[in-house]
Order: C-alpha cells, then structure tokens, then sequence
C-alpha cells in the first residue's frame, strides 16, 4: 500500500511495519526479419523493492526504494536487424554482395529506473483518507554493441558499426491519492504526474563507416561516383548514429498515470478487487517524439481474488489486460512492446502475529505484432516469466 495506494495506509497497522520483496524475472524478446529469429535474451538478477511505514491514529508516514520502471538487461548475440541490414545494404550498394564477407554483429543494453518515494496519509473523516507524496527516479541506461563485415579476401575489414553509449538522468514524479472505506467496500484512486526524465549520453565508442582499404579500392576504381556515394553514405549513418553521440539527451519520460480499484470484503475470508490503469504515453516525451505514433495511452484492467484458508494461510490469483495502442511507427528494434494477457498465482503463510511470508509467481501471454519496415517484414515477440518472494515484518 505505501507504493500502490498510500491512502489505504490510514486502516492499516498501528505502528512500524517493514515489507522486504524481491522479483526474480526471464524474458524474450525476440524479433523475425525474413525468416531469421534474432533472440533477445532479457534478464534481471533480482528485482528487490523495501517498504516502510509507521502510522498513529489518523496519520501515516510511508517509503519505498526499489525498482520503479524498466528493470533489466537484453542482449542480441545475432544484433538487430536495423543495424544489420543497414551494414549490408551500405555495401550492397557499393558493390559489396553478403558472399564476399563475412558478418559479425551483437547488440547488448540496459534499463533501470531506480526510485525512493515519501507518502504522508491522512485521515480526513472516518470513511475517508487521502495522501501526497514524491518520488525521485534516476535512469541508468546503456547500449552497446557492434556490426562489422570482415574477412573479405581482398579488402579485409570492410566496414564497421561501433557503438558503447552510457545514459543517465533524473526525475521527479508528484503523486496523490485517495481511499474510500466503509464497511466491506474500498474504493481507491490514485495519480501519478508525468515525469520529465532527460538522460545524457556519455558516449565512449561511437564509430562508423567503411575500412580505409574498402575506400580507396572504391577511389581508385570511381573517383567522382565513389565521392557522391560516400557522401551519401555518411549522411545515412549521421542520421542513425545522431542519438547516440556524447552530450546528446534522449527524452525517456515516465507517463502521467491513473490507477482506479474497488474492493469487496465477501466474508471475513474472501476478497475481490477490480482495477484499471491508464497511462498517458502520447503525452510522454520519447527521442524524435515517438510517443505520436501511439494510436492511445496504455489500458490495463486487473482483476484479483483472495481467499484465507484459515489463520495461517492465503492464497490468491489473478489477472490482467494490458493494450498499448501500437503502430509500426512506434514500434523499433531497440524498444518495442507486445499486447498481452497476464495470469499469477500467490500464497501468503503467517509465521507468527509479526511476520508474514508471501510468495507469487505470473506469467504473460503475448500477442505477436507485425511491422513493415522499409526493409522487410519483421515481427516482435516476447515471453514474461516472473516469480515473487517477500516478508512482512510489524512491530
């Protein structure tokens, strides 16, 4: 609740309580150019979150440092196919064929946001509380990796791609909430205000371009058409490689979002929640204002139910909708998201009066997502797995 709904923390334990969770994850991330499956291996070794809270009679103060966006590593032993095919088609149209070289490509990168956030609760009537607080967020971020054609028996390295860009930055996210409770019935709303995150590009490798031997051979041969044609092809790598060069900022803006739930208390031992979340994502700055080509924000509808098997014991299930509002414009192969259904499994043991043991696991079931780029067809696919362990302590 002190991360989720502040608010609720007005009904919740008299005191401190402290709740110590981690999140174990493995995903795919997969992308199908022309038959080829370039397999994104994405991971991350643990995903940890502390909460804390201490509430006395109508107030409550409450924190959390954790993992608040992103979360992970992604690494393509194959590369990318926009890098890739851009490499190739370079040298296509110099006269290089796929025959006459060799291929060696990888693409690696990371995403964190990191957050610390402070609520104040207060209950203002006795069916009826509401919180404010703030959370700072900062970004770490990186890309690396490579594409370079070798191995031509005349020319020897032909060209490269090499890139090792680190991004980092700050930003701070308002919140407010409200929690209606009266009787079996809790109703809860929740807003997050957009926040502006505007990381720096720390650039240590950026390089790109055909090898010395390739250019003179193309010199020697065509002087004044090989001028023209490296002209052009400088202008094409700027294009891709201008995000990337040192002191550049990429737009990575966490959406405005808006979380609504109702809870029903059937019997002393069973309890159902409803909720939706909408987050604003065209209204969320991204590099090149990429967050235009959503067709909408972000819909999540959630729905849960928990049952007490008796003192000691809970256990729970659930589910979740989630719609992005894709476009081929949006989607790209460094960043790209897939509709998806979710389904998760939990279970909860109290140990004693103090401390409580929950346990979860969830997957989600992706819809694939078609795109024609303007070099092929390519498809996006992905696989979540997650499982969940965490510990409740009150004093």
């Amino acid at each position: 609740l002190s991360y989720s709904n502040p608010a609720g923390l007005a009904w919740g334990h008299e005191g401190f309580q402290l709740s110590l969770n981690f999140q174990k994850p493995w995903q795919n991330r997969d992308i199908t150019f022309n038959g080829t499956k370039y397999e994104g291996k994405a991971s991350a070794p643990i995903v940890p979150a502390l909460f804390a809270s201490y509430k006395q009679d109508r107030w409550a103060l409450s924190t959390m440092i954790g993992i608040v966006g992103s979360g992970g590593f992604v690494e393509y032993k194959q590369g990318v196919p926009m890098f890739n095919v851009l490499l190739s088609s370079m040298l296509a149209s110099n006269g290089i064929t796929p025959d006459q070289y060799k291929l060696d490509s990888e693409m690696k990168g990371k995403q964190y946001i990191y957050g610390g956030q402070i609520n104040f609760t207060y209950k203002l009537i006795d069916c009826l509380s509401a919180a404010v607080g703030i959370r700072a967020n900062y970004y770490d971020g990186y890309y690396r990796g490579h594409v370079k054609a070798t191995d031509h028996p005349l020319l020897g390295d032909v060209a490269k791609l090499l890139l090792d860009v680190d991004q980092k930055g700050w930003g701070f996210t308002p919140l407010v909430s409200v929690n209606y409770h009266q009787g079996p019935l809790t109703l809860t709303a929740r807003y997050e205000f957009r926040t502006k995150v505007n990381p720096k590009n720390d650039t240590n490798i950026l390089d790109a371009g055909l090898g010395s031997a390739t250019v003179a051979a193309l010199m020697a041969a065509d002087p004044q058409g090989a001028q023209a044609k490296l002209a052009g092809l400088q202008q094409q790598l700027g294009a891709y490689t201008a995000p990337y060069q040192d002191g550049e900022r990429t737009r990575y803006d966490m959406p405005a979002l808006l979380s609504v739930a109702a809870g029903y208390e059937f019997t002393p031992r069973l309890r159902a929640t409803l909720e939706y979340h909408f987050f604003d994502d065209k209204n969320a700055k991204m590099a090149n204002d990429r967050q235009e080509e959503l067709t909408h924000g972000t819909h999540e509808i959630l729905a849960g139910v928990e049952y007490d098997i008796n003192d000691k014991f809970t256990v729970s299930c659930g589910g979740q909708r989630t719609d992005y509002g894709l476009s081929d414009g949006y989607q790209q192969n460094t960043s790209f998201a897939c509709d998806s259904y979710s389904v998760g499994l939990g279970g909860a043991w109290n140990i004693n009066e103090k401390v409580r043991l929950n346990a979860g696991f969830f997957t989600s079931i992706y819809s694939d997502y078609d795109k024609q780029a303007s070099y092929g067809k390519e498809t996006y696919s992905r696989t979540n797995y997650v499982v969940g362990l965490g510990v409740d302590y009150k004093f």
